[in-house]
């Protein structure tokens, strides 16, 4: 299995000044896989991308809040996410754990105590519970106030958006629902999304360049994240996606990643509503 190519060492400072309290709401801690091993079947092989490293990244970006999202290299196999956010403080770091139908209250708790405000599905790498799993997960996870972020391709969604509108949680449509820069706002499935959002059950993460279709500098994708800023914005976070696992040619930079949602979202006001104010209330922040 080849070795996925890491993030950029030096990133670019961005022109855009964040407001206080900024989040990063997707993020990825890996390895080193002798204290965290990865599953013997997935999809990538990360290099080490540890705490610190994401912390000097994320001063250069000048943002003070973080989100750990468990990687599908993982698995259901929490204890790096979990170490993340301890190491990170839970005063500025919350997480996004990966649990199967068999999780128990107990097990749910601790991850709860140590700052995990959410679980995961995805289909697009291997590693974590099948969809199979998800009424039975959003009843079990329900009582703890988190909610469900899902990664699937838009093909799977006419089969479990009907799942995801009777779900007792709230559900965060990762990379924008997975919707690609040339989606039309037509779409039926982008329009059901979208209805989800506006209706205030379901939020969504803005990405930079996994919805891109041209490529570098991803300018393809700004109608499609100003749609959704334009018609969502109270349910709408921003996340780098570092450290950019499994991308082949060019390695996105993060400077570069922020100063394009300052061109998706030209109002300060809107801006901190999608860095600071939104985050808060999704991870639940202390203000």
């Amino acid at each position: 299995m080849e070795m996925c190519q890491p993030p950029r060492a030096v990133i670019n400072r961005p022109k855009l000044r964040v407001p206080p309290l900024s989040c990063d709401c997707h993020a990825h801690i890996l390895g080193p896989p002798s204290r965290f091993p990865y599953l013997p079947d997935r999809s990538y092989t990360p290099p080490d991308a540890l705490p610190e490293d994401y912390l000097r990244m994320l001063g250069t970006l000048g943002i003070e809040r973080m989100v750990v999202v468990q990687a599908s290299c993982y698995g259901e196999d929490n204890r790096r996410a979990v170490a993340a956010v301890e190491e990170l403080g839970v005063h500025r770091a919350r997480g996004v754990a990966m649990v199967g139908a068999s999780i128990t209250e107990t097990e749910l708790q601790a991850l709860d105590d140590a700052g995990i405000r959410a679980t995961r599905f995805i289909t697009t790498a291997k590693g974590g519970p099948s969809l199979e799993q998800l009424p039975e997960v959003a009843a079990k996870v329900a009582p703890f106030r988190w909610h469900i972020e899902m990664y699937v391709p838009p093909a799977v969604w006419p089969d479990i958006l009907p799942v995801v509108e009777r779900l007792p949680v709230p559900v965060v449509f990762d990379h924008m629902g997975g919707m690609m820069a040339d989606t039309a706002f037509d779409n039926p499935v982008f329009r059901r999304i979208l209805r989800l959002l506006e209706g205030g059950r379901c939020w969504t993460k803005l990405t930079g360049y996994r919805p891109s279709v041209a490529g570098p500098p991803y300018a393809d994708v700004m109608p499609l994240a100003r749609h959704f800023i334009d018609h969502a914005l109270d349910r709408c976070v921003w996340g780098t996606d570092w450290p950019h696992t499994n991308i082949e040619g060019h390695m996105p930079d993060d400077g570069d990643l922020l100063d394009q949602l300052g061109e998706w979202a030209l109002d300060p006001g809107v801006r901190r509503k999608i860095l600071v104010d939104n985050p808060a209330t999704l991870y639940r922040f202390t203000t």
